[in-house]
């Protein structure tokens, strides 16, 4: 299933034009293509991801490569995804927005004869497999206590998802929230989830109104590498006391390191987005190779994982917690 396109640009949604990965379409009629489509381009998790994407193609002799929308928006990914459908890529590796969305235009891959894994979306309708870096479970849970830990779980709290419809920010939401109501009920939510976390600009801009409308706030938990940050820069600039309010959730360390050293962002939690994309690359490789995915699979910065045929999940427990004592351990 080769295509014979040298360059495919695509014009998606709002008009943008993205041509991001498909300068590399052109390939080697004997390596595989392996097309990984993100949430969004642009913001550091997802740069970080692709050089893992970068790498794994380097290593396995693929031609892999990343491409996503300009935005968090599901819309965009389907014409992404229908886009390399027609130009008949051996596989497609998916960070999906909406998992639902996602579902038709993923069993028509299928249909197509195309290769088709996800990446946080355990269940995922269409897929083939699920990649988690993670135990969900445990990481949800890790997360809320900490909030409950500095906050002498008490107090309110404001949540922030990357978006309303990503598969994995609404599955630790959902845990996390049972897990307070159980263990912690004096721990009280001040709204809805806030779905900025993807967005630097968004998740400033909604923390500064959070914390005008509630300065007695005690505590902010983010699903969405840019919501710690936003929070963080709205607590400077509003002079509120290092470790006033609690502030956690996933960061990349190099980003969050000043803010985890001013005490603005009290912990992160995470896993290296590289190890993730190389691994979604190198699992699309085996279901491509038809070769098996069992229990012990094990693949490069990620170790050995299980599987969960139930849901068609390859689990590892890549988890990462960083501070300000250790934050500089980190090359990421």
């Amino acid at each position: 299933m080769k295509s014979s396109f040298k360059r495919l640009l695509l014009t998606v949604g709002t008009g943008a034009l993205l041509a991001a990965g498909f300068a590399q379409a052109g390939h080697a009629a004997d390596k595989p293509e392996i097309a990984v489509v993100v949430k969004i381009t642009g913001i550091p998790w997802y740069n970080r991801f692709e050089q893992g994407v970068t790498k794994a193609a380097a290593d396995l002799g693929v031609n892999a490569y990343q491409v996503g929308p300009t935005q968090a928006d599901p819309a965009q990914q389907v014409k992404l995804i229908e886009d390399l459908i027609a130009k008949g890529v051996d596989a497609i590796a998916v960070v999906p927005n909406d998992a639902s969305a996602l579902a038709p235009v993923l069993q028509r891959a299928r249909d197509a004869g195309i290769v088709v894994v996800t990446h946080e979306s355990p269940g995922q309708q269409g897929a083939q497999w699920d990649l988690e870096t993670i135990d969900n479970r445990e990481f949800a849970t890790s997360v809320f206590q900490k909030l409950a830990d500095l906050t002498g779980g008490k107090g309110k709290f404001a949540l922030v998802v990357g978006s309303l419809t990503v598969p994995l920010h609404k599955e630790w939401a959902d845990i996390g929230l049972a897990y307070l109501k159980d263990k912690y009920p004096d721990l009280t939510l001040i709204a809805d989830r806030y779905p900025v976390g993807e967005s630097l600009d968004d998740s400033f801009r909604t923390s500064q109104e959070i914390l005008r409308a509630n300065p007695d706030i005690k505590g902010f938990v983010a699903f969405g590498s840019q919501g710690p940050i936003g929070f963080a820069r709205a607590l400077e600039q509003q002079g509120k006391p290092a470790g006033s309010v609690a502030n956690v959730g996933n960061v990349l360390p190099k980003q969050a390191a000043p803010y985890l050293k001013k005490g603005l962002i009290s912990e992160g939690f995470l896993w290296d987005p590289a190890d993730a994309g190389y691994g979604l690359v190198a699992l699309a490789k085996k279901v491509v190779d038809k070769e098996p995915v069992e229990t012990g699979i094990e693949l490069p910065g990620l170790g050995k994982g299980t599987v969960e045929d139930a849901d068609k999940v390859v689990r590892f427990k890549a988890t990462r917690t960083f501070t300000a004592e250790n934050v500089g351990e980190f090359d990421f």
